[in-house]
């Protein structure tokens, strides 16, 4: 088997256990219920580090382009969780081919955190909530404010912190990615060494 077909292989089969993982979510206590977590992304991880940043992209494209086929989002949620999933396993990969040991793993996760929580906060705060405001509007035919209290409602019932768009993403988006990267970066960390010898075969 040739090296390309091999890495066409494992993408595709990288791909089909993040997109079961897709699948398999559960909303945290403290944020709003629309955010819903899981562990795909530490898929993706594992094989931007043994396969690089390309296949990462891959892997994330793909299962994104599966889950918009069952998505009740529009294709919000995939557009939102593929820019944001970009957002943390490039950096963190790139950095880790760079030269592959423990500390480079570290600041890989640790600069693709910190990129992902950033990116995560702007792109809803600018792109993806403004994208459900008008979606919600037109579909229940509300106006965009009314539209927009009802997002923000969704997050006071988890958090009363949350009034309005801005603290929807300081008390609810970022401490959401928050603890999904520091999960998912432990994750990574305690698994990348026991699967590797398999991803490179």
């Amino acid at each position: 088997m040739s090296n390309q077909t091999k890495f066409i292989a494992k993408i595709g089969i990288l791909a089909a256990l993040a997109t079961g993982l897709m699948f398999l979510e559960f909303v945290l206590p403290f944020t709003p219920a629309f955010l819903k977590l899981d562990f795909s992304e530490l898929i993706v991880l594992l094989g931007g580090f043994a396969l690089g940043p390309a296949a990462g992209i891959l892997i994330e494209l793909i299962k994104n382009l599966v889950h918009v086929t069952m998505s009740i989002t529009g294709g919000v949620g995939e557009l939102a969780n593929f820019i944001v999933g970009c957002a943390f396993v490039v950096p963190a990969a790139v950095i880790y081919n760079r030269k592959k040991s423990i500390k480079n793993a570290v600041i890989g996760l640790i600069a693709g955190s910190l990129t992902m929580v950033v990116v995560a906060a702007l792109v809803n705060y600018f792109v993806l909530i403004p994208l459900y405001v008008k979606i919600f509007a037109e579909q229940f035919s509300i106006t965009h404010d009314q539209s927009l209290q009802g997002i923000i409602a969704e997050g006071t019932r988890n958090n009363s912190a949350i009034v309005d768009l801005k603290t929807l993403i300081l008390f609810g988006i970022i401490p959401f990615n928050l603890f999904k990267v520091t999960l998912l970066s432990l994750l990574t960390f305690a698994t990348y060494k026991k699967v590797s010898p398999i991803l490179h075969k």
